[in-house]
């Protein structure tokens, strides 16, 4: 009897192992604000992040120092060696390299801010060197089913102004799904990308350009409220985090 009694429990041991094991292992993390909390000596750079379950590893750049840290970036333009004038699926599954320009997909984003309240920072250079950000408190992404609204409120300047707020409560626009209010394509006309109204007061997924924009006007990297219509900014970055 004892030893039946043993091997019984030999049996519900080595069942029971796999779950033990599976419990102490770290959670797959969801954006980079999980990896800082796991970890929050890591530096900056390229993590894989599971923002829609296990079974949806992608890769992203985690700023982990700007204004606190726990950064998601979802848009990175830093050298013009990546094309952003791109059709509606590419900016729903997302493209580029996460190490240099990229976009991390509308369906990403969507899964990243729709059941937790996050913040947004942007941060933009000149070709002079001089930086600034915009902060926004409140920042999320609807479905796709209602054309990704984008949600964007709680204003706080770090020298740039405020260029996105005119955006708030847009459907997001390609050149093959328009969805402005605009009597014209915004994205075709603006050679973009974006949460378009009538049309922009910001373009951050438009053409890279070197500065002043003389030829083509209105189609650059532009933040209206810093530099104008009519210049594309060096780098631009628009990145996410939850409220803790």
């Amino acid at each position: 009897m004892t030893s039946l009694l043993f091997q019984l429990v030999s049996v519900f041991l080595l069942l029971l192992a796999p779950l033990l094991t599976s419990c102490q292992r770290p959670l797959q993390p969801v954006d980079c604000s999980a990896i800082y909390q796991q970890d929050k000596s890591k530096p900056s750079g390229v993590y894989t992040i599971y923002p829609a379950g296990k079974m949806s590893a992608i890769k992203v750049y985690c700023d982990m120092t700007s204004e606190g840290g726990r950064w998601t970036v979802f848009q990175r333009r830093m050298d013009g060696t990546v094309n952003f004038y791109r059709g509606w699926d590419q900016y729903k599954s997302g493209f580029g390299n996460p190490a240099g320009e990229y976009w991390l997909g509308l369906d990403n984003l969507y899964y990243l801010t729709n059941n937790k309240k996050s913040e947004l920072l942007v941060d933009m250079e000149d070709f002079e060197g001089n930086k600034v950000f915009a902060r926004y408190s409140s920042f999320s992404v609807g479905a796709e089913r209602d054309g990704f609204v984008l949600n964007v409120s709680g204003f706080i300047d770090g020298g740039a102004g405020d260029s996105l707020s005119y955006h708030n409560g847009m459907k997001f626009s390609t050149f093959d799904k328009d969805q402005d209010i605009s009597e014209e394509n915004c994205a075709s006309s603006h050679l973009g990308a974006f949460w378009y109204h009538d049309c922009h007061d910001t373009n951050p997924n438009g053409v890279y350009q070197w500065g002043a924009e003389t030829t083509l006007v209105e189609v650059g990297m532009d933040w209206d409220h810093w530099k104008g219509h009519n210049f594309s900014l060096k780098a631009i970055s628009m990145k996410i985090r939850p409220v803790l």
